[in-house]
């Protein structure tokens, strides 16, 4: 009030007159009165009703430490304050790193308990804290000495999060719902740390600060030891000397540098091994060097029928009698010939050895189905760069099936033979003599000109590009191989053999 107002009380023997209540000017009646004892002596106290005084409000309050909860109200100015111990209480735990690790985060319901240098989790309840442990069941703790405690809202969505890091590098979790509580375990673990690294400090044998992981060596909390925990300053002469590192962080530097160092030379790593690449294929040597060395040898299967025909001297190729020899002794009456499939992987393995040009029997015991033969025989074509029936004689051939006439249909097509080159010309003709055998055998084999002309007709012949429709394609090709197969005496000329 404007009336009651007070500038300062001090000794008596330096004190300005009194101004009291009823002596103030434009006092307002009936405020409250305040009784004074003065006295003319030095050194006697002023004596007041306290519930009788207010506080001017020009007067500066006392100042009052922001963390008065740390504090106790009988030692608020000391420096070190003893440690504060909690019987215990349930709060949200998560460890999120261990020995500078990062761990999954998984928050769990933990009875944490705060001795006099160590935090302490139960798991089950809080009656193991009430009650002796069994032996080797001891709880899970948190030693406080060197650990910081600091709340934090990046590492959890969730609120009243506070963060404790110990000296070994470990990280914990702690959280609860309500404000009031998770304020006065911060404070009295916060209190707990600083006692223990204070009490620390004063120990030759130790080192304030945090401990690196998985090492002895303690690091300063903030950069250099601070003056308060009157550690010596180190003299020019020691800063300049490199101190011995430890020796992971030496093969962390290197490992750094050398990466620094790629990523700066990249694009120079990268020219230089397109140079190389180009000298290296303007340097390879041709495929027909190669062939000629003999590092690499002339395939048979997927190599050009006139080319293969060259090579071996001949004009039908010897894989091709081979099999065909082969079938007609001991495959004639085989059920489904040509039409069943042989052992995929022996057909490979056949196929293998004839490229190598390694010398084979198919009357040997691991060639006994003769479906492998078969099969390898109609891989063969199937794989030419050309079929047996050439491209250029593709649309030919088509528009001689359609031919009404059967003399006349046959007329054009034992022409169209006829100008084919010579090794496809006598391959067919070996060919297509062996399937007319291996019709002569139809009541065992049961195999029909239809059937043979099913499997050879995609085999034999197939155009240049797929333009057209296939199944038009496919039905012209079957028409062709089955119409060749039954008038093959006449096309041919067998009947003079």
């Amino acid at each position: 009030m404007a009336g009651t107002r007070i500038t300062s009380l001090q000794s008596a023997g330096n004190q300005p007159p009194l101004i009291l209540p009823h002596q103030v000017t434009g006092a307002v009646p009936g405020t409250v009165q305040m009784r004074i004892k003065t006295s003319q002596i030095s050194g006697d106290r002023l004596s007041q009703t306290k519930s009788m005084v207010l506080q001017d409000p020009d007067l500066l309050p006392r100042p009052i430490s922001r963390h008065r909860r740390n504090q106790s109200q009988h030692n608020v100015g000391e420096a070190v304050e003893t440690p504060v111990v909690l019987n215990g209480e349930y709060l949200n735990k998560a460890k999120i790193s261990e020995g500078g690790k990062k761990l999954r985060k998984n928050w769990t319901s933990t009875w944490v308990v705060l001795d006099t240098d160590k935090l302490l989790f139960y798991k089950d309840s809080k009656q193991e804290a009430l009650t002796n442990l069994k032996p080797g069941c001891s709880p899970d703790g948190m030693d406080l000495c060197g650990a910081v405690a600091e709340w934090t809202t990046e590492k959890s969505s969730r609120k009243n999060v506070l963060q404790i890091t110990t000296s070994s590098g470990s990280e914990f979790l702690l959280q609860a719902d309500n404000y009031h509580t998770i304020s006065k375990w911060h404070d009295a673990i916060k209190r707990t740390a600083d006692y223990l690294s204070k009490g620390a400090a004063g120990k030759a044998s130790d080192k304030p600060g945090i401990r690196r992981a998985n090492s002895t060596e303690y690091l300063p909390r903030h950069g250099l030891p601070s003056k308060t925990l009157s550690l010596p300053r180190p003299s020019p002469e020691s800063l300049c000397t490199k101190e011995p590192k430890p020796e992971h962080r030496r093969s962390l530097k290197v490992f750094k540098s050398s990466k620094l160092t790629y990523s700066m030379s990249d694009s120079a790593d990268k020219n230089g091994v397109k140079n190389r690449l180009k000298k290296f294929i303007t340097r390879r040597p041709s495929m027909k060097t190669l062939q000629e060395k003999g590092i690499i040898k002339d395939r048979v299967f997927g190599c050009p029928l006139l080319a293969l025909c060259e090579r071996e001297g001949t004009t039908v190729p010897n894989f091709v009698r081979q099999c065909v020899e082969a079938v007609e002794k001991r495959g004639l009456e085989a059920d489904g010939i040509y039409r069943v499939s042989g052992n995929l992987a022996t057909i490979q393995k056949l196929r293998f050895l004839v490229d190598q040009e390694v010398e084979f029997n198919l009357d040997d015991s691991q060639w006994e189905d003769i479906h492998v033969v078969t099969g390898a025989l109609k891989m063969f074509f199937r794989e030419l760069p050309e079929p047996l029936f050439p491209f250029p004689f593709f649309e030919l051939f088509v528009e001689a099936i359609k031919t009404k006439e059967c003399k006349q249909k046959v007329q054009v097509m034992k022409k169209l033979v006829l100008q084919l080159p010579k090794p496809n010309q006598d391959t067919m003709r070996v060919l297509f003599r062996h399937l007319q055998t291996i019709l002569t055998c139809s009541q065992k084999n049961l195999m029909s000109t239809q059937g043979i002309s099913i499997v050879f007709g995609p085999t034999l012949m197939w155009p240049e590009l797929d333009c057209g429709n296939m199944a038009v394609n496919m039905v012209y090709q079957n028409q062709i191989v089955e119409f060749i197969l039954i008038e093959s005496p006449e096309i041919f000329g067998l009947q003079k053999k």
